[in-house]
């Protein structure tokens, strides 16, 4: 598993999504991974500074950040419903959903106020 992580300013908030080794790469190829430059920066997180590569979530790089994932969530949300017809078995859901459930906790991360740095992992 890979993860992205979302940092505050003073980093005493985190949050880490844990994403396969498929969909990263998928991240990885698509406009996600062009949207803001990553930058070293000294962030204090449970009690110790790091020097971590991050992407500040300014307010260019956060609204260009929640459209890409808006627009994924809607692609994704068509797939979905093409796939997985009308009655799934609850294997196929959790499998058919996988991205657009990690598509939707990436934008809540993005959407929240409190993170100010995001850090591809």
């Amino acid at each position: 598993m890979l993860d992205i992580s979302f940092i505050s300013n003073d980093g005493s908030l985190t949050n880490s999504v844990e994403l396969t080794e498929d969909f990263y790469l998928w991240l990885a190829k698509s406009k996600f991974s062009q949207i803001g430059k990553s930058v070293r920066r000294k962030i204090q997180i449970d009690g110790e500074e790091d020097n971590l590569s991050v992407v500040q979530l300014s307010k260019g790089n956060s609204k260009k950040l929640k459209e890409f994932f808006r627009d994924e969530v809607v692609r994704e949300s068509e797939a979905v419903i093409t796939k997985l017809g009308d009655s799934p078995s609850k294997e196929e859901y959790q499998a058919g959903t996988y991205r657009l459930r990690k598509l939707h906790e990436l934008l809540k991360c993005v959407e929240n106020e409190n993170y100010q740095y995001l850090q591809r992992i």
